[in-house]
């Protein structure tokens, strides 16, 4: 029996309160609060915790005992504000190479992707393999989980990756940069193509979570109850705008009027360049900022935030909740902006104390 603190009635707020989140209607953030360490009320399982992706679990270890895991982990968490309880199939960012037949190759805290030879971009062709193992191991991952939750706790969509980024996995390093110049014809034959396969990978996976999963969510948990999904081209770090307009863009514009509710992953100081274009994308509803490794904190990036707010975007600010406060004071309010954190239970009264002053109700189920 799950022991995990959270019920219908928490449900129906979190829900209520991201659809009001998504359509610009909740004046206050969305702050989603998890508090770690805290009593189980049931055994530990036999099985290790792994820090981040089920990659390290051997393919023969059962679905049913990787959602035991995750179930014990859950039960020593609760979650205050607009948090709730989710899990991610995380197979590493860009499975969708794997499931193309690149082989993963699970690292320290994420995966690489490793393509099957070394063929000119010409000689590409993605076509869809329902069978493939990394495919089916995600399925059967998220056929247990609803199975064994039946929508008491939201199964998170794998990190499927953007598409460039995926293509990139099998024309690495310089390979695909003199391909935008070389053989752009064919980048964008393959950029369709990956989309394609994108999204039939996407339904698939959610065939098997909906209708029990109680709504969407990504590798970035913002509830949702229409499909979303946090997308990202990390390649286009070191492309041009014109560039970026030219192949990133159309397949962009193309999969956020597909989505319900779409964001997108800036990452770093190199996809600045980017942001007016991203940000005329009129159904993109949101950018999540992070500057980076090396890089000064979210408080730092002022016009950043200031130019997200102006342009009628919500946000999500990474970091602790200081750079929370100081994004909020940048842009005069605090409407609109998702933050998600963690903390231990000797931390709890503070967390309380910092929702209340933004005016998030300190438990989903309002008690």
């Amino acid at each position: 029996m799950s022991r995990i603190a959270f019920n219908a009635e928490c449900w129906a707020c979190v829900k209520d309160d991201a659809r009001r989140w998504w359509a610009g209607q909740l004046e206050r953030p969305l702050i989603h609060m998890t508090i770690t360490g805290c009593e189980p009320g049931r055994p530990a399982p036999k099985l290790a915790r792994v820090a981040r992706d089920v990659t390290s679990y051997d393919l023969s270890v059962a679905p049913a005992d990787i959602v035991d895991r995750w179930d014990y982990d859950l039960a020593c968490c609760r979650f205050l504000g607009d948090g709730f309880p989710h899990v991610m199939t995380d197979f590493g960012p860009g499975v969708v190479a794997a499931f193309l037949g690149a082989k993963p190759e699970p690292g320290h805290g994420t995966v690489w992707f490793h393509p099957d030879g070394n063929k000119e971009i010409a000689d590409f062709d993605f076509r869809l393999d329902p069978q493939n193992i990394w495919l089916q191991r995600i399925k059967a991952i998220g056929q247990a989980a609803v199975e064994r939750w039946q929508g008491s706790v939201q199964v998170d969509m794998t990190d499927l990756g953007g598409n460039l980024d995926i293509l990139s996995t099998f024309r690495p390093g310089e390979k695909l940069l003199f391909d935008l110049v070389d053989h752009p014809a064919d980048v964008k034959r393959l950029t369709w193509q990956a989309h394609a396969l994108w999204w039939q990978h996407f339904d698939a996976i959610n065939q098997t979570l909906q209708p029990a999963n109680p709504g969407y969510t990504a590798w970035t948990p913002i509830f949702s109850e229409v499909p979303y999904y946090m997308l990202q081209c990390d390649f286009c770090y070191m492309i041009s705008p014109a560039m970026f307009d030219e192949f990133v863009k159309p397949e962009l514009v193309a999969t956020c009027r597909r989505l319900g509710n779409a964001f997108y992953h800036l990452d770093g100081p190199g996809q600045l360049p980017h942001l007016d274009s991203l940000l005329a994308i009129k159904e993109l509803k949101g950018i999540q900022w992070v500057p980076g490794t090396g890089q000064p904190g979210p408080g730092s990036w002022p016009d950043v935030y200031r130019k997200i707010r102006r342009a009628g975007k919500l946000m999500q600010v990474v970091g602790d909740l200081e750079s929370l406060a100081a994004v909020v004071e940048q842009v005069g309010s605090a409407e609109g902006i998702f933050f998600i954190g963690w903390a231990d239970a000797a931390q709890a009264d503070l967390v309380g104390r910092v929702l209340r002053r933004y005016g998030v109700p300190a438990g989903a189920c309002r008690s």
